[in-house]
Formats: structure tokens, sequence, C-alpha cells
């Protein structure tokens, strides 16, 4: 097949996937549209928004209908890194045995991430970059394809450790989940409250995912896009020349260089969900706030002033 029918299979598929979720989680147009574009794009997503906005459900429909494994992991504060990775035991037969931990799955949901400490979030880190994990001193691969997806509760912030920079910069997305309208709340509630259990099917396989992954990385993109998408990224340091005054007002920390990888790439998904063969600079604008925005560090000014991450990122377009 060809890569010009393999997008317009995939436009196809991607159409009947978000119906498919719809079954089962209504509204949320976006959020979903966001998690699939990193699925497809081989990023990670943080997922902001409070308690009870359905994100558990959510990734788990989603992983449903992809025919993927998907494993949840709560983290709490006493959480170790073997509880993640996995530990080896001694068998009846005196041989060291390693049992895996539910960070071997295709969709890993590990919720409320920041309330781990930093050696339990960093158990995450091989796994999410080199989709590999070592254990005593054993390297272990992941199967492919494999997704991180991380939830993060914004308003209670007691006993909780903030993820680091280096972290939240192997997350391609930060999505922000906000509460439903009137109306797609009504919907909720009645869906939620009947004896009805819609039935989601599973609509690929894990092959045909990391195929689809592979057809993504292979669409061709102008010089244009490309320097666009790196110039935009540079206006974010407000050391830079080209920084607009509201950068070099209100930001201390741009964003490196793979905020531009991910913008390309997610681009690239983007457009290929519309039926387009490249991605344009609408393509890049469209996925540009998810990608900065937990790339960019605001200073005390910006916070006192009521600056919000989203206005900065507005300015640069």
């Amino acid at each position: 097949m060809s890569d010009v029918a393999a997008i317009e299979t995939f436009v196809k598929k991607f159409k009947d996937l978000k119906t498919e979720v719809a079954k089962v989680i209504i509204g949320q147009d976006e959020v979903v549209t966001q998690i699939l574009i990193s699925i497809f794009s081989g990023g990670h997503s943080l997922l902001i928004g409070v308690p009870g906005l359905a994100k558990t459900l959510m990734v788990n429909t989603i992983a449903q209908a992809l025919g993927l494994d998907f494993k949840r992991i709560q983290f709490t504060p006493d959480l170790m890194p073997s509880d993640i990775l996995g530990s080896e035991i001694l068998d009846e037969d005196r041989h060291f045995k390693f049992i895996k931990g539910p960070i071997f799955a295709n969709i890993i949901l590990a919720d409320e991430i920041n309330r781990t400490p930093p050696k339990t979030q960093a158990a995450l880190l091989e796994a999410m970059q080199e989709r590999a994990v070592t254990v005593a001193g054993h390297h272990y691969k992941l199967d492919l394809p494999y997704f991180v997806l991380a939830t993060q509760n914004p308003i209670e912030q007691e006993g909780t450790y903030p993820l680091p920079e280096a972290q939240l910069d192997r997350f391609m997305f930060a999505i922000n989940l906000d509460y439903p309208s009137y109306k797609e709340e009504v919907e909720v509630v009645k869906a939620t409250t009947n004896d009805d259990k819609p039935i989601v099917n599973a609509l690929f396989s894990a092959s045909q995912i990391v195929d689809f992954q592979h057809l993504i990385r292979r669409i061709p993109v102008a010089d244009n896009v490309i320097e666009y998408a790196v110039t935009m990224v540079g206006k974010t340091r407000p050391n830079s020349d080209a920084a607009p005054e509201l950068v070099k007002t209100y930001i201390d920390w741009g964003a490196g260089p793979r905020a531009s990888q991910n913008l390309i790439l997610a681009a690239k998904t983007h457009a290929a969900i519309h039926g387009k063969f490249s991605p344009d600079i609408e393509n890049v604008q469209a996925v540009a706030q998810s990608i900065l925005r937990h790339r960019i560090i605001k200073n005390y000014k910006a916070e006192a002033e009521g600056i919000s991450e989203e206005q900065i990122i507005k300015s640069l377009f």
C-alpha cells in the first residue's frame, strides 16, 4: 500500500476510533483527539485536571478501542521503584526469577504522578525515553507501542512532589481537562446511572499502531514549516534576541530542542488525521499550546499579574 493510500486508511480508522471512544466518553472531544495524536506520534501525555473528570475511564476506553494492554498505577508517597518496575525473587529451585511490574503494558496510566517521591518518579524516566527498563543489571525491552499517560491534580498540592523540568520535558503533551458543559454533564449523568454497559470494540492491533507511527514519521515536511516551529520554540527563551517583550518580562526559562521535535511530529499527525499529506503552519499552531505549556517556566511577575502560559504562547504565533 502506498503512503497516500495508507493516510486515507488512517483518516477513516481515526474517525471510527473517535466514534468508538464516544460510546463511553461524552464530550472531551479535544482531549481525546490530543491523546490519540500523542499515541500515533509516539509520545507521552500529562493530563492535568481535578478528580472526577473520567481521566481513568478515558484512558481505559482508549486502550480498549486500540486493542492494547492497559495497566493503572496509583502513585502514593510510599510507592517504591520496584513496585512499578518489578523485582527479582528466589524461586523454589533457588534461582532468581524476575517478576514483571505493572510498567510492562502498552498503555500505562500513572495516576497522580506528583504524589510520589522523585526516586519513584525517576523509575518511569528510562521506560518513557528508552522503551526499556533495567532491573538488577538486566535490561528488559518493553512491548511496542508504549505510551505513558500521567495525571496530575492541580488543586490539592499539599504533600506532593512537583515533577522536575527534565521529567516534564519527556511528556509530548500537557493536556488541561476542564469541567463538562451543562448539556454534557446531563448526558453523562443519564448514561452512567442506568444499567446499560456500552461495548467498546478493538479496532487496531499493536502492530498496526506501530505501522501508523512509522507512516507519520515518513510524512514529508516543508523547510519553512520546520523553520517556523524552531523559530517559535526559540522565541520562548528570554535570553534570545528573537524573544518578544512578553517572554522577556514574564518567562524565566524557555523550551528546549525536544519541543521543536515534538511540534513537528505532532503537526504531522494533526495533518494526517485531517487527510493532509504534509503539515503546514496551521497544524503547528494547532498543537503548540499542549506542547509548550509545560516547557515554559513563568516568573513571579507573571504569577502576580495573572499572565497565563496560553497568553504567552499565543503571542508567539
